[in-house]
């Protein structure tokens, strides 16, 4: 049984990721921060559903944390690097805590964990890395630049992790989500969610299982053949 470890698991994409791994047969990592509520429901959920299943703790914008984190799961086959936060503000209010705050919860974060991660997987050779980023970090989002900036930093882990990591059976891929409806996005009011949709061309927004599915995809062997790509999930609002 293949074991995944998901960042930021407790609500959104994170927790489809989880549902939906460990509803396909992976020993599934469910990591938290703050929401410990949610993730713990998360796993009873999964638990009753005679998945299998763990609940961990750890703030991965800290690399101590981080470490013990992977000591305490004896390593991963799977990291999905899904742990994030976002902000708007214009570029001249950020301060830097925004920023600092930004790029380590989305950015370092995941430098800290593929760093612990990879030794397992390169003693295994073999192993997954699916990293989750942003359609902004690809074109860039006005109002967003610290998020954009740490958003597309990570595609740059990801394209050249790959290229490193090639030859020991890992692959390191991206996915770059488009408008998804949680958590992150409940501040929008009926008004911004029309015009979302207007724009892009399925006239859906997207949902946090849209994700999941692509990630359980790029975890899987039939896909050992792609790597250092970045999957656009956003219904076409970005070509």
């Amino acid at each position: 049984m293949k074991k995944v470890l998901i960042t930021g698991a407790s609500r959104g994409i994170g927790a489809k990721c989880a549902e939906l791994f460990a509803l396909n047969g992976y020993d599934v990592w469910i990591n938290y921060l703050s929401s410990e509520k949610a993730a713990e429901a998360l796993y009873t959920s999964l638990i009753d559903k005679n998945c299998s299943a763990h609940v961990i703790k750890a703030d991965v914008s800290d690399s101590y944390q981080v470490n013990k984190l992977l000591e305490k799961t004896g390593g991963t086959d799977i990291l999905v690097n899904n742990a994030g936060i976002s902000q708007t503000k214009l570029f001249t209010d950020i301060s830097d805590t925004d920023w600092d705050k930004m790029i380590s919860t989305n950015l370092s974060s995941a430098f800290y964990c593929c760093r612990a991660a990879l030794p397992f997987m390169i003693r295994n050779h073999w192993g997954r890395i699916i990293n989750i980023s942003s359609m902004w970090g690809q074109v860039g989002g006005s109002c967003e630049v610290h998020y954009s900036a740490a958003k597309a930093g990570l595609i740059g882990l990801t394209k050249a992790l790959a290229m490193e990591e090639g030859l020991s059976g890992i692959t390191v891929n991206c996915i770059a989500p488009g408008v998804i409806m949680t958590d992150m996005n409940s501040h929008l009011c009926e008004n911004d969610i029309k015009a979302l949709k207007d724009d892009t061309p399925t006239g859906t927004l997207g949902t946090p299982e849209d994700i999941a599915r692509a990630a359980l995809f790029l975890a899987d062997e039939k896909s050992s053949f792609i790597t250092g790509q970045v999957l656009g999930v956003n219904g076409g609002f970005v070509v």
